[in-house]
């Protein structure tokens, strides 16, 4: 029977521990949906944005600031915008941006959670 080193060990039981846990899909309900359904996103710089969803509006709340958009027919993802901002996306990966400029308030936000 072979040994193996303690820096082998190591090595192997660090590995195992970085293995990050499976999260469940928090699926957006259907556009038309009128029951209200709040989603909590995670993006990066640890920026944090909450999105309640009901009967093709959704109200993104990042920090103090809140929006109310409309949903926007797309041919790929969701899109719910106002005049101003978007919140934009497909499957799990979303973005909070201004219209005119694309500039990125939020990005890479993927859900954490349900709120409601």
């Amino acid at each position: 029977m072979k040994r193996l080193s303690i820096a082998a060990l190591i090595l192997v039981a660090g590995c195992a521990q970085q293995q990050q846990p499976v999260t469940k899909l928090i699926p957006r309900p259907a556009p038309d949906d009128p029951t209200p359904s709040g989603i909590a996103y995670l993006c990066d710089g640890r920026k944090e944005v909450t999105v309640v969803y009901a009967k093709n509006r959704a109200s993104v709340t990042l920090g103090d600031k809140t929006w109310r958009m409309v949903y926007q027919p797309t041919g790929d993802g969701f899109r719910y915008a106002d005049t101003a901002n978007e919140w934009i996306g497909r499957d799990d990966l979303a973005s909070l941006r201004e219209n005119i400029t694309a500039r990125p308030l939020a990005f890479n936000c993927r859900p954490t959670r349900r709120t409601t």
